[in-house]
């Protein structure tokens, strides 16, 4: 997964809508269940779930739906965050904005780039208004952006080894009657070939339906990853622009 970093900012004009990153997720979410509706009308998903004597495609396919609600509550978190960021902008930008920053900045919309606003309030005051270092708050604001979406990329490696298994058992599955095989035997030769084709079947299965989920998985948390790095760099843009200067004015005694 992809890190935040104190990178390139991305301009205002190129803010995104209020609900963008919920959008695109709905967007990608919608043509997958279109894609799982076809492929249950033309009975491939039944196929491969009773081919499957392991479960382990019922299992990453469990994974998977749960990863995509997880996913789905990360991203209304962010987009929740980017409207309050854009809130907090609109707030600081208007005439008298700085006025916002009195009393710990608690006028400002409530979120996490409040509280980040607030802990550089907190530290300028501490410091008798020097020029501020927000560095380290920055880390800590990325950290708490990201919160756990790092659980995306857990369960996309776990869905990749789980196929992985999956296929190890079914090759173990084909080739165990092999060892006793009679030629001779077609009564035998018939069933050994029945457990093949059944091995067969149970590694193809399981690899293609993990590295299909790890695939998806990827997707949304590479989207939610990219919307969490926006609202970063509007926190950033933010607070250089609107907070840090009024703070350091505030040091050299010049009116706000």
């Amino acid at each position: 997964m992809s890190s935040i970093t104190i990178g390139p900012i991305a301009s205002q004009a190129a803010d995104p809508s209020e609900r963008s990153a919920l959008l695109f997720w709905m967007i990608f979410t919608g043509l997958s269940i279109f894609a799982v509706v076809l492929l249950w009308r033309f009975g491939l998903i039944h196929l491969m779930l009773t081919s499957d004597r392991t479960y382990i495609s019922a299992v990453i396919a469990a994974l998977y739906v749960l990863t995509c609600g997880h996913c789905f509550l990360r991203t209304q978190a962010i987009a929740r965050e980017g409207a309050a960021t854009r809130r907090c902008r609109a707030v600081l930008s208007a005439a008298g904005g700085s006025k916002a920053l009195d009393a710990s900045a608690v006028a400002l919309p409530r979120g996490l780039v409040r509280d980040h606003i607030e802990s550089l309030v907190t530290k300028a005051a501490a410091q008798d208004y020097r020029p501020v270092d927000q560095t380290l708050l920055l880390r800590n604001l990325a950290d708490r952006l990201r919160g756990s979406n790092g659980f995306g990329a857990f369960v996309s490696d776990t869905l990749m080894k789980l196929g992985l298994l999956g296929t190890i058992i079914g090759f173990i599955i084909m080739l165990a009657p092999i060892a006793g095989l009679d030629a001779a035997d077609k009564v035998a030769m018939r069933s050994s070939m029945g457990l093949m084709s059944d091995g067969m079947a149970i590694a193809m299965y399981t690899t293609l339906a993990g590295l299909v989920g790890s695939i998806l998985i990827r997707i949304q948390y590479y989207m939610l990853d990219a919307a969490t790095q926006r609202v970063f760099s509007d926190a950033v843009v933010l607070t250089e622009t609107y907070v840090t200067p009024v703070l350091e004015r505030k040091g050299s005694g010049t009116p706000s």
